[in-house]
């Protein structure tokens, strides 16, 4: 991946667009952060000391269905993207448990601003922004910094096993995005075909992916839920 402020996140107007149509144009987005409330929920929430990290949260969104059922002692929010943390914060409010970081994967892995460990890292949508070598050590790092017992859950874009898989998974996307209200569908419908045609965008497959969790130290990795090319999955410590 480029740096940061080289990609499209960059771009404030860019973001404030994702925030407007990601419900839109990513097929059950909601259904995939209920799986992963429903995981915290099994295995975190008995907790009451958690302390939870949200990798490239964007708008905070996941954060703010978690407080409306759970209470972490302790969050932190990652994003690259100051609009994104403004909109985040303007979510979230000012708490005295919640705090904001601006900075990019390369930059956590470059100088490291946490001296202790999470029982729940979570990631949506941000990792496939990653080459596969970083995506490794993104995860290693991710590792390092959970707790005996602690949890990592993973939504993202996912590169299929084959050319005919692709080929119907993106016209499950596409029949997703045609069902939404009119008015927005129409310039939304190109959107399956950025998924790994953008730049900015290098996903790597579901496979390659649990092998690397596996291989760094990661215990019950799993995928949790899956969706065409859309995938929940991670494992724990």
């Amino acid at each position: 991946m480029a740096e940061f402020d080289q990609s499209r996140w960059a771009d404030n107007g860019f973001s404030q667009n994702y925030r407007d149509e990601a419900d839109i144009y990513l097929p059950r987005r909601r259904h995939f952060m209920d799986m992963a409330l429903s995981f915290y929920g099994h295995f975190i929430s008995g907790n009451r000391a958690a302390r939870v990290l949200d990798l490239g949260c964007g708008d905070g969104l996941f954060i703010r269905q978690l407080l409306q059922s759970f209470a972490p002692a302790e969050i932190t929010l990652v994003d690259g993207s100051a609009a994104m943390l403004a909109a985040a914060q303007a979510r979230l409010g000012d708490r005295a448990d919640i705090r904001f970081i601006r900075a990019s994967f390369q930059e956590l892995l470059g100088n490291d601003p946490f001296a202790g460990n999470f029982d729940f890292i979570y990631s949506s949508l941000a990792i496939h922004h990653l080459l596969s070598a970083e995506k490794r050590d993104l995860y290693a790092y991710i590792y390092r910094h959970l707790a005996p017992g602690g949890c990592f859950v993973h939504y993202d874009v996912v590169l299929p096993c084959s050319a005919g898989l692709e080929k119907w998974y993106l016209s499950l996307w596409r029949q997703w995005i045609g069902e939404q209200p009119e008015g927005k569908r129409e310039k939304l419908l190109t959107v399956p075909e950025q998924y790994k045609g953008n730049p900015d965008n290098m996903p790597d497959s579901l496979e390659a992916q649990l092998a690397m969790l596996e291989q760094i130290g990661f215990q019950q990795v799993d995928c949790y839920c899956k969706y065409g090319i859309f995938a929940l999955f991670g494992g724990s410590r």
